[in-house]
């Protein structure tokens, strides 16, 4: 499973790590990635994503996974969240 987040694709980063004598050593600063499950109110279900902590706080603040995933880029989600995205659009234009 990859270290990336499927809504925003935010990855790994590389730095150092600088000592006290100010030795530097390469290493990687990873996204803090949670498995959760969001709530879609035009699916009337659950979708599990695997997101970083900043991306669920982006989805509370647009309103929800149906208005965040309407905001998003294509390039930036997963294919996951592309099938999910394409399925709400589906079910909006439906219901309309």
């Amino acid at each position: 499973m990859s270290r990336v987040c499927e809504l925003t694709g935010k990855g790994p980063m590389t730095g150092n790590n600088v000592s006290h004598a100010n030795n530097k050593t390469r290493r990687r600063f990873l996204p803090n990635l949670n498995d959760v499950t969001l709530q879609s109110e035009t699916l009337g279900r659950g979708v599990k994503f695997r997101i970083s902590a900043a991306a669920l706080r982006s989805v509370d603040h647009r309103g929800g996974l149906d208005a965040y995933l309407a905001k998003a880029k294509d390039v930036e989600l997963s294919d996951r969240a592309l099938k999910v995205k394409k399925e709400i659009a589906k079910a909006q234009a439906a219901a309309a």
